[in-house]
């Protein structure tokens, strides 16, 4: 650091995120949408879940509801609100603005997203510890594979926001983008309905969903039914989608306003 002015990578992201986070925290809605709905979802759902037939699955009501509750954190606090971060700033003009500066466009998008991205790991560590406390969940039993799903979740839908963000034209249509992927994966995934109460052939389609691998992990982490070498299909999935959004970034993301 050189007269004040901000000269390593890190600085230049950490200065971008303290920037964001300011503007995160003045956003009402996006507090409400990012912060409190994935808190109140999971347990919106436990009687639904109650009522699933999960005897000859070997899952429980916790087993269901925390992988749940993570996918649930990571679709609105990560993917739904960073698609408005990034659309906003982009109809702002403020990453045109950015980009004339020394920050390279990859420190631009990991700055912005760094805010989204910590709210929805503090979350997912919340409501599994809440989770595995109310519905009586001991420790997981493979804890590295949690800790692989959540972190693997948490990039890959910061990647795939960014891609989603490139076709949104407003705001107020990001609301709008954001909603196939998130009811895909809310139905799909095993978020909310386990694949394993779905016809096989049905469920290896729905493993290659984005989040289905994240959900995998951390469900197979905590009960410790997924061995390392089971593991390897779902990592392999995740970091597919994880390459496919970087590599769509790079060739889609607009960073003017869309006219």
């Amino acid at each position: 650091m050189s007269g004040g002015t901000v000269t390593t990578a890190a600085g230049r992201v950490g200065a971008l995120a303290r920037a964001e986070l300011t503007l995160f925290g003045r956003s009402k809605g996006t507090i409400v949408a990012a912060v409190f709905v994935p808190l109140v979802l999971p347990f919106s759902v436990r009687s639904v879940v109650e009522d699933m037939d999960l005897a000859d699955t070997g899952l429980s009501v916790g087993l269901v509801l925390l992988p749940g509750a993570v996918g649930f954190s990571l679709l609105f606090a990560v993917y739904s609100a960073l698609i408005g971060v990034f659309v906003g700033r982009r109809e702002e003009l403020v990453l045109k603005r950015l980009r004339t500066g020394e920050l390279r466009d990859r420190e631009i998008l990991a700055g912005a997203a760094l805010p989204s991205v910590g709210t929805g790991l503090v979350q997912s560590l919340i409501l599994a510890a809440g989770c595995a406390a109310l519905l009586g969940l001991p420790a997981p039993e493979a804890p590295h594979l949690v800790v692989v799903g959540v972190l693997l979740g948490l990039v890959m839908c910061a990647s795939l926001a960014a891609v989603t963000a490139s076709f949104t034209r407003t705001v107020e249509s990001a609301q709008v983008t954001a909603l196939p992927l998130m009811m895909i994966s809310m139905v799909g995934s095993g978020i909310t309905v386990p694949l394993e109460l779905m016809p096989d052939r049905l469920a290896t389609v729905l493993d290659l969903l984005p989040l289905t691998p994240v959900i995998t992990l951390v469900r197979g982490g905590w009960s410790g039914e997924l061995s390392v070498y089971e593991a390897g299909g779902p990592v392999l999935t995740a970091l597919a989608w994880t390459a496919f959004g970087v590599f769509a970034v790079r060739r889609w993301f607009r960073w003017e306003p869309r006219r």
